[in-house]
């Protein structure tokens, strides 16, 4: 599918269900757009170096999160790997800047399938499909991808809601094709709610309507949702206490049932939580910008994305002029510099997504009056429901911690399960790609490849999520060994359907 069509969709919705024209000078529309990169930069930048090292815990208030003047610059050059939060983003943002509006969905997933940079979790299940041939929607669909609720897609939609402003079901459409490469249900939710939220920074200086209008996106009956509302009541409970509402998010929400490795573990890496802390930077932060990051980045677990998202989304509020010179003073070196795997700086960026967003306000009905950007506003839509691993709650995790030399045997009851390790090589001996069948129940299920080379690794080695209830036996047969190379199994998450 053709992302033309759903931008036709999106002209004839919007022009349907206009409430009022928004009117911007371009000097304007530069300004939230610059505001938002440069928000999503400096954020991801301060929470950098506590990034999910602290897991369900808080970050104390005495321990110091560093910042200098040179700091941006100095990351940008010795950890470039850091700022994934932009390059991911500036994959799409360059597909469409070579194709145009219209590129076709493939392009978007193999440019981000075959680009240099490491990748984990939903992103590396995704890519992994799509170099194997299981191309999107289906490639983050959660029988294909195990990871499909992680936070992947929340930290690299950003670029969809600052290309519509005030636009916010166009910004849901760019996220439906491209959210779905790597994710599903709440894990898709993360990108389109932060797209939505972006979007409609354009269109007021109000941090609390910004929140609760862009959940509006989200349906209600899904976790995401819940959660999110959930942040927003608490909030007006403990107005003044960010630490109140974190101890009732670690309290109800904590519990990552569907991602692996965050399955009976501290960490998680569900997208829903971590938007949530992104939410409450937002809304204690009350406009403050250093408040904002630092609530966010001292909520733990991916301490990074969360500030780059709450971050953009206030920089573009209040725009790129109103950041604090304090944080601007370390962004302006870095300003021309590359970012790591692509070839674009932040300085090409700010003049791209002008050109990207005017681009899209024609599409929906939009004018262009000498300097004046005439935007026609939507009505916002929640996006259809989708539930990953509907109804499976873990109920073991357990230790394996074996070399697969020629074929394992496990047990297990449930209705579904994982395989956790990863095939690696020895040294520094050349690349292997190991074939391994899964046996259940004595039935060739699947035969995969297992690359041991980092960046086309299967993330996780097997999964099963449809089974009948009941005791299951499954069988790892190693087809193509080497003396070289290995695939180690790690743990074997069983799942029961409730």
């Amino acid at each position: 599918m053709r992302i033309s069509l759903f931008f036709c969709c999106c002209m004839i919705c919007c022009l349907v269900q206009a409430q009022t024209t928004l009117t911007f000078s371009k000097a304007v529309l530069q300004d939230k757009i610059k505001g938002g990169w440069a928000g999503q930069t400096i954020g991801v930048t301060y929470g950098g170096p506590t990034e999910f090292r602290y897991n369900g815990t808080m970050i104390q208030d005495y321990q110091p999160i560093i910042w200098h003047d040179h700091y941006i610059k100095e990351t940008m050059e010795k950890i470039p790997g850091l700022y994934d939060d932009i390059y991911m983003d500036l994959t799409f943002v360059d597909v469409f800047e070579k194709e145009g509006l219209d590129a076709p969905i493939e392009s978007h997933a193999k440019a981000y399938a075959n680009a240099e940079y490491a990748l984990w979790h939903a992103n590396q299940v995704g890519r992994y499909n799509i170099l194997n041939g299981i191309m999107p929607p289906m490639s983050g669909h959660w029988k294909n991808n195990p990871q499909a609720d992680a936070i992947d897609f929340q930290i690299e939609a950003d670029f969809a809601g600052l290309m519509a402003p005030g636009m916010p079901n166009t910004a849901a459409e760019i996220c439906d094709k491209i959210g779905h490469i790597m994710n599903y249900g709440d894990g898709w939710y993360g990108g389109v709610y932060m797209a939505a939220m972006y979007s409609l920074a354009f269109t007021s200086s109000d941090v609390n309507f910004v929140v609760k209008e862009g959940l509006k996106s989200i349906p209600a009956a899904s976790d995401f949702h819940r959660c999110i509302s959930d942040v927003i009541r608490w909030h007006q409970l403990y107005p003044k206490d960010w630490k109140q509402t974190w101890f009732e998010v670690q309290k109800k929400w904590s519990n990552d049932r569907s991602v692996p490795e965050g399955i009976f573990a501290a960490f998680n890496i569900d997208a829903t939580v971590n938007a949530a802390y992104v939410v409450m930077g937002l809304l204690y932060g009350q406009g403050d910008f250093a408040k904002t990051i630092e609530i966010s980045t001292r909520c733990g677990q991916d301490s990074d994305c969360n500030p780059a998202s709450s971050g953009g989304i206030l920089g573009t509020i209040i725009g790129y002029d109103k950041i604090p010179e304090f944080w601007k003073k370390s962004l302006r070196e870095a300003e021309d510099l590359d970012f790591k795997y692509t070839t674009m700086s932040m300085n090409d960026v700010y003049s791209i997504g002008l050109k990207h967003a005017l681009e899209v306000v024609k599409r929906n009905g939009g004018q262009m009056e000498g300097d004046k950007v005439l935007i026609r506003s939507q009505k916002i839509q929640p996006v259809r429901l989708e539930v990953s691993h509907p109804g499976l709650w873990p109920t073991e995790k357990r230790s394996i911690n074996q070399v697969l030399k020629d074929k394992i045997q496990l047990e297990f009851s449930g209705n579904g399960f994982v395989i956790m390790g990863e095939a690696q090589r020895k040294g520094t001996e050349q690349d292997h790609d190991f074939v391994v069948e899964l046996h259940v129940d004595g039935r060739l299920v699947e035969t995969a490849k297992l690359p041991t080379a980092f960046r086309s690794r299967r993330f996780n080695l097997f999964w099963q999520y449809e089974l009948p209830k009941g005791p299951h036996k499954v069988e790892l047969k190693l087809q193509n060994p080497s003396d070289k190379h290995q695939v180690w199994v790690s743990n074997l998450i069983a799942l029961e359907k409730r």
